[in-house]
Formats: structure tokens, C-alpha cells, sequence
């Protein structure tokens, strides 16, 4: 029988940002009964069967995630202050065994799992010398909502262990397809207050 798109694809949530520009945790900012983190989390589990949230702080997050989704423990490098988003990343995709992988950051309170299942047949587009796939802006790639294939681990862990952090200096040495919107709006994130005040009046 063949496998659906949700038995090929894990979920990983990153959950290990200071929030020092919101000058709060955002993941555990409120919409209705549900705090940032969970609402990204049940959005993930509608589209995938398997959901990792990456975080360091186990004990925080570990009473606001829905069922089955599995906490992962960050691990500081000692050559870093603090981690980015690239560590978090490679040190989840270690436990990944499904071809490709959902990332997602935790503050885009506008996606949606119907969104998210509108992209997963463009996975079977992606030619096999690209490592993933991802929506893209003026800036570049947009790399904590996009899909990446999880034999590009070995790739994210030499650059990291050469220095590299940054996603989209990464990105820059491999191919990547472009995974084309209708509605952007999806992308938006919460990193100040007046990002959320905006998000909060609609």
C-alpha cells in the first residue's frame, strides 16, 4: 500500500529562541485556550503523524504540548554562547528516520494545517539533487517553514561544525526548489509586541 505524505514527513518545531525582542517567552503567548507553541504543534500533527519540539527548556513547555508530540532537549556547543536555529535543527533531525521533515518555527499563528497539506504534493517535485523545500522573499529562503529532506543532516553538520550558523548562508552552498504561495500572510511571526498587537487585531 502506498504511504501518504503523512507517514513520509516528521514535524520538527523549534522552541529555543531568547524571545528578547518580545520581552516575554512568545511560545507561551495566549490565543483563546491555546498558547503559540500548541497551536503550532496541532497544525503539525494534522499533517504528519510524528511531531519533535526542540527546545532547551524541557520543563517550561513540557505541561502545554498536546499528546504526541515529543519534547527534545537542546544541547548548548561549546564554542557557542547561544544556540541558533541551525543546532536546534540538526541536533532534531538525528531522530528522524521519515524522508523528508516539516520545520517549522513557533510563532506563526496564522498557518494552517490546510495550508501545510496544499504543499505536501509539491514534495514529489523536488529533484533528488535538492535538499529542500522552501517558500522564498526578497531577503532569500524563508527556513522555519519549509520541508527539508533528512539526508541533508551530514551537510547541516559539517557547516556547523566549520562555524557556519546562519540558514541562509547554508542554504546559499546547495540547491533548493522554491515552494510557491498563493497567501504569504501564513509566514507572518511574532517577534515584538507590535507583532503581536498586529496579529491580535486581526
Amino acid at each position: 500500500m502506498k504511504k501518504s505524505f503523512e507517514d513520509e514527513v516528521t514535524a520538527i518545531i523549534l522552541a529555543g529562541g531568547e524571545s528578547s525582542r518580545m520581552g516575554k517567552d512568545k511560545a507561551l503567548l495566549t490565543i483563546g485556550n491555546d498558547t503559540l507553541l500548541s497551536r503550532i504543534c496541532l497544525v503539525a500533527k494534522e499533517c504528519t503523524n510524528r511531531v519533535y519540539v526542540v527546545t532547551p527548556w524541557i520543563e517550561k513547555y513540557q505541561n502545554v504540548l498536546p499528546s504526541n508530540c515529543q519534547l527534545v532537549r537542546e544541547k548548548p556547543i561549546m564554542d557557542c554562547r547561544s544556540n541558533t536555529p541551525t543546532i536546534g535543527f540538526a541536533q532534531g533531525l538525528r531522530l528522524v528516520e521519515t524522508e523528508w521533515v516539516l520545520l517549522l518555527a513557533c510563532d506563526l499563528p496564522r498557518l494552517s494545517s490546510s495550508q501545510v497539506k496544499q504543499w505536501l504534493p509539491a514534495l514529489a517535485t523536488v529533484l533528488p539533487t535538492e535538499i529542500a523545500l522552501l517558500p522564498r522573499n526578497s531577503q532569500g529562503w524563508e527556513p522555519l517553514c519549509g520541508f527539508y529532506r533528512q539526508s541533508c543532516l551530514s551537510l547541516l553538520e559539517t557547516y556547523i561544525k566549520d562555524g557556519g550558523r546562519s540558514f541562509q548562508s547554508w542554504l546559499a552552498k546547495y540547491p533548493v526548489k522554491e515552494l510557491p504561495l498563493s497567501d504569504r500572510t501564513c509566514l507572518f511571526n511574532c517577534n515584538t509586541p507590535e507583532d503581536w498587537k498586529l496579529f491580535k487585531d486581526g
